[in-house]
């Protein structure tokens, strides 16, 4: 007589190991990471050394920190243009508050972080107040942030900042590689917020209201008051990104963050967050502002121009979003 049959098959996600693997969405970006950093170690001695790998943290610094405040805004189905341009406004306020008035350092950094969550504040009030979306109204605020930026600095950069400013510029050595303090405090941000998001309800929230709004609302959920703390927010983690926009440059520059909105953009949809809200996950941000420093930092190592680099981008995030969007048409 033969043995009865098992009353319930495994899961095939789970490969008879007791755990669940991560899904596909989430795999998918370590994958192509992995991938790009194989291509590139093949492709050049220096890419896979410990100080090439500071390096790229360095150049991701600025806006891997953005691109919290943007993933933040994407799970709840909307977007920011705005936060290169608030990013620069909130440098420029801090260092000429400190250069120009004689303002103690802290408290011009205090001033300038200010300025940027207005900004988030003048976001999510209109957003949430008079239902404008928030495609329209952040480009409206980009482009006051741009002008008051340069009317303000006369397009001039702020320089003879004090020491105090810098000091998420500074390094230290771990190992053979040489590592600043900003990108401790970026990745610091990244574990607070995937605590804040795994563990806290107003992080569970921002998934419902991205998700359904409406349904979020009948749940008993403050669906204004959730947009709004995630607008501004999102508008802190553009004053800290101030902060470390200084810190690595030395300088207050109106010139800065002009791309940075695309750019945070890409980071957050190559992590796996979709454009339609409600899923998503921050160290998917990570890997995907990773994505995008080794992509840069392996084509300039190759001799690549930086037009190809902007191209190879561009596709990247349009290969991102034609996957997010047919996931979304299957689900």
């Amino acid at each position: 007589m033969s043995s009865p049959l098992p009353k319930s098959l495994p899961s095939p996600s789970t490969l008879g190991l007791g755990f669940a693997l991560p899904p596909l969405s989430a795999l998918g970006p370590v994958i192509a990471l992995l991938a790009a950093g194989l291509f590139f170690g093949t492709q050049s001695d220096r890419f896979l050394s410990g100080q090439n790998f500071s390096l790229i943290l360095q150049q991701v610094m600025v806006v891997g920190i953005i691109a919290i405040g943007q993933t933040l805004i994407i799970l709840t189905a909307g977007i920011d243009l705005s936060c290169g341009m608030a990013m620069a406004l909130g440098s420029v306020v801090m260092t000429k508050f400190a250069v120009d008035l004689g303002m103690n350092p802290y408290l011009a950094v205090l001033c300038g972080m200010l300025v940027t969550v207005l900004i988030g504040f003048i976001n999510g009030a209109l957003v949430t107040s008079i239902k404008l979306p928030a495609f329209i109204v952040t480009l409206g605020t980009m482009n006051i942030a741009f002008a008051v930026t340069q009317l303000y600095s006369q397009a001039q950069t702020v320089t003879g900042l004090p020491d105090a400013m810098g000091f998420f510029g500074n390094t230290f050595q771990l190992g053979a590689a040489t590592f600043t303090y900003g990108t401790v405090l970026m990745l610091g941000l990244y574990v607070l917020t995937w605590l804040f998001l795994r563990d806290t309800a107003p992080g569970r929230h921002i998934y419902a209201v991205g998700n359904n709004p409406e349904s979020a609302r009948l749940t008993g959920i403050a669906t204004n008051r959730v947009l709004m703390g995630v607008y501004m927010l999102a508008g802190l983690c553009y004053g800290i990104a101030s902060l470390m926009s200084v810190a690595r440059m030395g300088v207050g520059d109106p010139q800065a963050g002009q791309t940075d909105n695309l750019d945070s953009i890409t980071a957050v949809v190559l992590g796996g967050t979709s454009l339609f809200g409600g899923r998503g996950s921050i160290m998917g941000t990570l890997v995907g502002v990773l994505i995008v420093g080794v992509f840069r930092n392996g084509l300039t190592l190759m001799g690549v121009s930086s037009v190809y680099q902007i191209l190879v981008t561009g596709v990247l995030v349009i290969l991102a979003v034609a996957t997010d969007q047919l996931t979304h048409k299957k689900g």
